[in-house]
């Protein structure tokens, strides 16, 4: 729209500028006016009203955007009112003034004065011209009387001497019928004088004579409009007097003349006093033919004027939508992309190819734009880095077995990681803020914790050889409900100054450590098993041999009732040796566990072997397999994983034996089963899990927290090495072993998974 625009005004312009010269030319030159002026007027009436309807559809446009909303109608709008104020106020003023000025120019070239002053010049030209018309009469006259007394050739002589006097330019005798009787002068190149027509011979015969001035124009009549001022120089170059007078009848009685005479005298005007006089008629006639018109030329002037501050002012709208687009084009522009980058779009904008200082700013706009988004790219890395260093120090946190927890220079607790939740069993999510020693259960942690920092701040302001961490176990009692009488959970914990928000703040990084002093608690148990096994099986064999022989040395010695109370007390005494022995063949058993030998193994095939010795009698219905088909072969010590078996079997025996108020039938479980999962390095493995579930009461919550210690049993008989055996066992499998209670109804699970396969022969 903005080159259509341009083009059209560049090339309306050059038409309007040429119509308006040629309307204006033909107000000067009235030929040309009279011809052409319509036709001009409605050219130019015709490009007034194109302007008017490109005006109208630039206006319409431009208010539907404004009622729109557009973005940058309202500059358009602004920068276009201003212009055309620019355009249409000025032009408006010169119109006004000139209108004003055209019209009382035109009152003025009419002044009574003027009108006044030519008519009185009309009249002295006339005045003077009559005056020697009448000279010329009076003149005619006396040579009238004097030719009446002379004779025909005398008169010729009369003639030119009169001619010679007066300069005159024709002297001629004629008769009452038009005949010449003589004649002096004429001009160049004419064979017959000038003669007078009948009518002038009439008039002169019957007055006094015949007076006029000829050639040129009537100078009486100064109405004539049809002449030029080339053709009124020429005609008022041949502006003559005509005398004709009656020659009267001579007194001479010897004169011939037999009818009447004329003498006819022309004589030419002066040349000045003609041109003058000329001039002075055609000004007074041009006079009044304006004076006349002088309406209508004042309605055309007007009307040249109207047309031309129309055209200005429609050309000036127009204009002013084209140097206001073209103003508001780069400032579109950059609002444009100020709009953009306020939401975040930094792409560059289309550049305004112009040399001066909004070509400059777009320019600018775009380098500061690529600038930002180089920058904000550059923002965009790092945040994505930052983000991925956050993720994966997040992911740390969160799979770290330790437990990560951060808090502020008052002991509030500002993170901590899922770890510290699952050792803690506590949920810490409603607590972020919120003092450590307010935690419920938590007294001891928290008084441990600040007690530590506080000593370490002691230390090092004590001149002492601070370190940047402490480290402290911390017993921290159990949550839940069913851990009552359970042992308090042991944290291996180091804490050390962290900088946060607004300070110092800590940060402390616990870890679960029950299990390793249970494991601890099971390498001294093995000790003090091995040694109590051959401290204890020495003196054994001689006591029981010494009770024995004073049986069978005193019994025949003693009566009736001694005798039966001696029996009874060394049977006591072998019986309790017995016992013992038991005990420290178990305590050497767990001390000194035999390797396992390794060799492939059918796991379907043992168990079969040992449940024939479980589903003889009462127990048939007891015992239920579940083997899974195509089991993969394990690497195990067939002599130890017998023991293992027999050592669970019995457990659920003893257990669904002592749930004698259960409702349910008992029953055991045994179930083997693959399981495949994938290893560190992402690569599809196998393993091969054992699972026997009973329905009894299940373990209690104390013997879940120390099952696998020796010594740890719900039995009022045993020594509770058997589960402490079985782990045993299972840990130089390199298996794992889980015991757990069912959650879907009563009774207990111990869950053994072997990862040692057999490899394959085939």
């Amino acid at each position: 729209m903005q080159r259509f625009l341009r083009y059209f005004l560049v090339v309306g312009g050059a038409v309007v500028s040429i119509l308006l010269f040629l309307l204006a030319s033909a107000s000067e030159n009235s030929a040309f006016f009279d011809r052409h002026y319509p036709e001009l007027l409605v050219l130019n009436g015709l490009i007034a009203i194109s302007l008017l309807g490109l005006v109208i559809l630039l206006l319409t446009r431009l208010y539907r955007g404004y009622k729109r909303r557009e973005f940058g109608s309202r500059l358009m709008a602004r920068l276009v009112l201003l212009f055309a104020l620019v355009g249409i106020l000025p032009g408006t003023v010169i119109y006004t003034v000139s209108v004003q000025f055209v019209s009382r120019s035109i009152e003025s070239w009419f002044d009574v004065h003027v009108e006044s002053a030519l008519e009185a010049g009309l009249t002295l030209g006339r005045t003077a011209l009559d005056a020697s018309l009448a000279d010329l009469a009076a003149k005619a006259r006396n040579v009238a009387l004097e030719l009446s007394e002379l004779s025909d050739s005398a008169q010729v002589t009369l003639l030119s001497r009169l001619r010679e006097q007066s300069q005159m330019q024709e002297a001629t005798i004629v008769t009452a019928n038009g005949q010449i009787v003589a004649t002096v002068g004429g001009r160049i190149g004419a064979l017959m004088p000038d003669l007078p027509s009948p009518a002038m011979l009439r008039q002169a015969r019957m007055t006094r004579g015949y007076s006029a001035i000829e050639g040129g124009f009537d100078f009486h009549d100064s109405a004539s409009k049809d002449n030029t001022a080339t053709d009124g120089q020429a005609k008022a170059a041949d502006l003559r007097l005509r005398v004709v007078v009656a020659i009267p009848a001579s007194n001479n009685g010897l004169s011939l003349q037999s009818e009447s005479r004329f003498l006819q005298l022309l004589q030419p005007v002066p040349e000045h006093l003609a041109t003058n006089a000329e001039a002075l008629r055609a000004a007074y006639s041009e006079y009044q033919e304006r004076s006349l018109a002088r309406t209508g030329l004042r309605k055309i002037y007007i009307v040249t004027l109207t047309l031309t501050l129309l055209l200005a002012i429609f050309g000036a709208i127009a204009a002013a939508f084209l140097i206001a687009g073209d103003l508001a084009q780069p400032l579109l522009l950059l609002a444009e992309g100020t709009k953009a980058v306020a939401e975040g779009n930094l792409s560059p904008r289309p550049i305004v190819a112009t040399s001066d200082e909004l070509g400059t700013l777009t320019q600018s706009f775009n380098t500061m734009t690529r600038q930002l988004s180089e920058a904000r790219a550059s923002v965009e890395r790092n945040r994505a880095a930052l983000e991925n260093a956050k993720a994966y120090l997040e992911s740390v946190l969160a799979n770290m077995s330790a437990g990560v927890m951060v808090l502020d220079g008052q002991f509030r607790l500002v993170t901590c990681n899922e770890s510290v939740e699952r050792i803690l069993h506590h949920d810490f999510d409603p607590h972020i803020g919120k003092p450590l020693n307010a935690i419920e259960g938590l007294e001891p942690l928290a008084h441990s914790i600040t007690k530590a920092f506080s000593e370490q701040s002691a230390q090092s302001a004590g001149g002492g050889a601070g370190e940047l961490h402490w480290q402290k176990q911390i017993e921290v009692p159990r949550r839940s409900p069913e851990s009552e009488g359970e042992s308090d959970i042991t944290l291996l914990a180091r804490g050390s100054y962290l900088p946060v928000a607004g300070g110092v703040g800590h940060i402390v990084v616990f870890d679960d450590i029950s299990d390793v002093i249970s494991a601890q608690r099971s390498v001294a148990w093995g000790e003090v098993a091995r040694r109590l096994a051959h401290e204890i099986k020495n003196p054994l064999t001689p006591i029981q041999l010494s009770a024995e022989r004073l049986q069978m040395k005193l019994e025949p010695k003693l009566a009736g009732q001694d005798a039966t109370m001696l029996t009874k007390g060394t049977t006591t005494i072998v019986n309790q040796v017995a016992a013992m022995k038991r005990m420290v063949d178990d305590f050497r058993d767990y001390a000194k566990t035999p390797p396992a030998v390794l060799s492939p193994l059918n796991l379907n095939d043992l168990i079969e072997e040992i449940l024939h010795l479980y589903v003889g009698g009462d127990e048939r219905a007891i015992i239920h397999a579940s083997l899974a088909p195509d089991l993969p072969q394990v690497m195990g010590d067939a002599t130890q994983l017998r023991q293992v078996v027999h050592n669970l079997l019995q457990n659920a025996q003893d257990a669904v034996a002592d749930h004698p108020q259960s409702t349910d039938k008992p029953r055991i479980d045994v179930v083997t089963e693959t399981i495949h999962y994938q290893d560190s390095d992402g690569e599809g493995r196998t393993a091969v899990r054992l699972s026997i579930t009973d329905n009894g009461p299940g373990f209690s919550s104390k013997i879940l927290a120390r099952a696998f210690e020796p010594y740890v049993t719900s039995k009022s008989r045993g020594t509770g090495l058997g589960l402490a055996m079985v782990k045993k066992i299972i840990d130089e499998h390199g298996g794992r072993i889980d015991i757990k209670n069912r959650t879907t109804a009563a009774g207990a699970k111990v869950s053994i998974l072997l990862l040692k396969l057999a490899p394959d022969r085939t």
